[in-house]
């Protein structure tokens, strides 16, 4: 028995001859060219819908774009990281561009989706909370249009946007002060490389946790504890704290994420939230909101940042030469449940 013959792919001549038109129209249509006209548009897309016609991706490359953008994200596992893509694809939605994702967590896992898809041809690069050398990242801008998501400072390569991480740790600790705790402690994620510190959200906020700790007069109270930012991060990170001679009142987690597994470990060792210990989180997923968890956290509008990343791509695609943008948004704070006054008020 002979193999089932394959459908045969429908080609650009195949619409020219369906719609009536020549190839040369056809691509003008497929590329928004100059010359063609309404009708002859219609016609040629009404000939691609009939025939099911799908462009490869290579060919589009070889004519200068590809249409898609690739978006690396650091952990999947992380609820706020999906808010940032939200608000990339509603920009996108009403252009010809597909998002494709590619998880990077490391320096060479980063590195080897970055490479894979510069080599696949995508018109575009939004880098969330990229680990690698800020040099490494300059490189990558040179070969694609480039935005940086969440790293601080500046380059004259990519364009950035981040929240204002130092701002958001005062709030935290400005609210939880203003209920009567002075043992406010820290989760933040270790650091690994001194160098790109500065840039890093997660040590602006625990700088900015520091900052305000001092700016209360509560030095004294510092008490930082570096995991990851993760569930397990938070969860080995609370029980250190709990095993303190004086535990903490109150503990203000670097992310959702890392709250999610401080309460596991406050709820383990028999005490409760916030009746024992107050818990504060940052990013305001999803999640925080639902009414079991109700978790005070720091809005830095994850939506809002990606439609800005996206924004500034789909200009420095349009003009590679453009000076580059830095965008800072401003964070609030949603207080909930997870937070009051510590026991001995």
């Amino acid at each position: 028995m002979e193999p089932p013959v394959s459908p045969r792919r429908v080609t650009i001549v195949d619409v020219a001859r369906h719609a009536q038109v020549s190839t040369t129209a056809v691509s003008k249509v497929l590329r928004n060219a100059y010359g063609a006209s309404p009708e002859m548009r219609a016609r040629v897309r009404r000939a691609i819908d009939e025939l099911g016609y799908r462009p490869l991706a290579a060919a589009r490359g070889l004519r200068g774009q590809t249409y898609t953008i690739g978006v690396m994200l650091p952990d999947i596992r992380n609820p706020f990281f999906p808010e940032i893509l939200d608000g990339v694809t509603s920009c996108l939605a009403d252009t010809d561009y597909q998002v494709l994702l590619g998880p990077g967590c490391g320096v060479n896992e980063e590195a080897g989706v970055i490479e894979a898809m510069i080599d696949r041809g995508m018109d575009g690069l939004v880098l969330v909370a990229p680990v690698s050398p800020r040099a490494r990242l300059e490189r990558v801008a040179a070969d694609v249009p480039t935005v940086v998501v969440g790293r601080h400072g500046h380059s004259p390569a990519y364009d950035t946007v981040a929240d204002d991480d130092v701002a958001g740790a005062a709030l935290v600790v400005g609210h939880l002060a203003g209920l009567g705790h002075r043992r406010i402690a820290h989760i933040e994620h270790h650091e690994a490389d001194p160098t790109r510190r500065v840039e890093m959200p997660n040590a602006q906020r625990a700088d900015g946790y520091r900052q305000a700790m001092r700016g209360l007069g509560l030095e004294a109270e510092i008490d930082v504890v570096s995991t990851s930012y993760t569930q397990e991060g938070g969860y080995k990170g609370a029980q250190q704290l709990l095993a303190r001679p004086t535990r903490p009142t109150a503990v203000f987690a670097g992310a959702d994420i890392v709250a999610m597994g401080v309460l596991e470990a406050v709820a383990e060792a028999g005490l409760s939230v916030p009746g024992d210990v107050s818990v504060a989180g940052y990013d305001n997923t999803t999640f925080a909101a639902l009414g079991p968890i109700s978790l005070t956290s720091v809005d830095q509008a994850g939506r809002e940042i990606g439609r800005n990343a996206a924004r500034l791509l789909l200009e420095r695609i349009a003009d590679r030469g453009k000076t580059s943008v830095q965008i800072k948004l401003s964070p609030t704070l949603v207080p909930r449940r997870t937070t009051a006054a510590p026991p001995s008020a």
